[in-house]
């Protein structure tokens, strides 16, 4: 439920304003006729080591750094912070003993999302909420809200979870096909759980693949900060437009890092939002690169297309005529070099469109078309949030009278006052910050309620709490 990164800054170095050979020198007073940095349209240009070159280069450094602000301001509202529990397979036997209702002990962990649509959908990674227990999002106007799955994509690696929120701000996707590599990125996200943090960096590369991680790869390669807890945040231009959804990097503090491009992530999160699952375009062939030593042995240039390997019974490419051995140089009229480039190619289609398809055979080029098929692939097992998907009666904790002994190590009054015992994951206590352990002072202003009385004022679904924990006390709200 993690990811992994680094990051990349723009330093901005300004000439020193004096030169020891001016420090040699008596100040000179400035010319009463014109300012001192004036320069005639006809005079030099001005040097490095001018007020007028200084002034310039931190002009720009200011618009930069606008640029980044106006970003973070303009996407900011529509990132929140994902928090999810989990069973903790891990854990030892002592800690399995004393879990939960024999379910074991409970692990939580932290990641990121987009808002994407205006009544709430929110486009994250696979990995943040696989085998999540509860799902719960934290907005940056401070919200937290239990959110719910729509559907989930391993093979890219995407989700889409959903919160009941009015007046949410909803991102929009950028054409990650026209982002060009080089141009400045911002990521925001929540790394480590710090909410909210942005970093900078440029678009180090497009079309990377062969990592080995999903199984359909086609990422945007950035060196902007990504770190634990980014995942499924966004990457965006300068412009306030998502590019990617930022998925995993190669290895801390590397300075690469990964994100889903935004044309496929916007695809798969409408056809999630859709219809709960993803269809993809396919050919029915297995394909390979052609490298120098294959393109030699069969006279094609390495690079000039994918190999097909192998053509399905009844697929779509043994309609089409295609064979082993045939090299697909082109789909739909665009070229495609090697085998990443045609699955890209193909999976911006339909399933059902007809596309026409360049072949070499045997060093001659033909011309065909295919009928593109649903790619199979297996449907994605239900989560534990999916399967125990009931409304949680009351509001997730339950306490019972605090001892003696408790109260005077906790310099409380000896009376019986409610302890906390156990909290539902996920419940309107667990998103409160409530915690096992901690004595309930006073209940909708009921100073030192008693169990029943606190059952009383929560009998509506709602209650405001005042706790004491250790040596410190809060409030909490509680909604069911």
């Amino acid at each position: 439920m993690y990811t992994r990164s680094a990051l990349v800054l723009a330093l901005v170095l300004l000439p020193s304003l004096v030169s020891k050979e001016a420090l040699a020198q008596p100040v000179q007073p400035p010319a009463t006729t014109q300012p001192a940095v004036a320069v005639k349209p006809d005079g030099p240009a001005p040097t490095p080591q001018s007020p007028a070159h200084i002034q310039a280069a931190q002009s720009e450094a200011r618009k930069l750094s606008d640029a980044f602000v106006a970003v973070a301001d303009k996407v900011g509202s529509a990132v929140v912070q994902i928090e999810v529990t989990a069973r903790d397979e891990s854990a030892d036997q002592v800690s399995r003993f004393f879990g939960r209702n024999g379910e074991g002990p409970i692990a939580r962990g932290t990641g990121s999302g987009v808002i994407f649509t205006a009544d709430g959908a929110i486009l994250t990674n696979n990995h943040v909420i696989d085998n999540a227990l509860t799902i719960n999002v934290r907005l940056r106007d401070g919200r937290y809200l239990p959110a719910r799955l729509i559907g989930r994509d391993p093979a890219t690696d995407l989700a889409v979870i959903k919160i009941d929120a009015p007046n949410v701000t909803a991102a929009k996707f950028g054409d990650s096909d026209q982002a060009r590599v080089g141009e400045w990125v911002v990521a925001i996200g929540s790394p480590f759980g710090l909410t909210y943090s942005v970093t900078a960096g440029v678009l180090s590369a497009k079309g990377r693949g062969g990592i080995g991680m999903n199984a359909i790869e086609d990422y945007l390669q950035t060196d902007a900060s990504i770190n634990p807890g980014n995942s499924g945040g966004p990457l965006c231009d300068l412009d306030g437009r998502v590019l990617g959804i930022n998925t995993m990097i190669v290895g801390r503090g590397s300075g690469i890092g990964f994100a889903v491009p935004s044309n496929m992530a916007k695809r798969v999160a409408e056809q999630l939002v859709k219809n709960g699952r993803v269809q993809r375009a396919w050919i029915g062939v297995g394909i390979q690169d052609i490298t120098p030593e294959l393109g030699a042995a069969m006279k094609v240039e390495a690079r000039s297309g994918a190999l097909i390997n192998q053509v399905s019974d009844g697929g779509p490419g043994q309609k089409a005529n295609l064979k082993p051995g045939d090299v697909i140089a082109s789909v739909g009229g665009r070229p495609v070099h090697d085998s990443h480039e045609l699955i890209r190619e193909v999976m911006t289609h339909e399933v059902g469109d007809t596309v026409a398809l360049e072949i070499v055979r045997e060093g001659k080029k033909y011309g065909s078309s295919a009928i593109l098929a649903a790619r199979p692939e297996a449907q994605a097992a239900p989560l534990p949030v999916q399967q125990q998907n009931v409304p949680q009666a009351g509001l997730g904790f339950s306490v019972r009278d605090l001892s003696a002994d408790q109260a005077r190590e906790l310099n409380l009054p000896q009376k019986q006052l409610p302890i906390v015992t156990s909290i539902v994951p996920g419940s309107a206590a667990d998103r409160a910050g409530v915690k096992v352990g901690d004595v309930i002072v006073e209940a909708d202003g009921k100073v030192e309620p008693t169990p029943h009385e606190l059952q009383e004022a929560a009998k509506d679904g709602a209650v405001i709490l005042r706790l004491r924990r250790r040596d410190a006390a809060f409030y909490a709200a509680l909604k069911k």
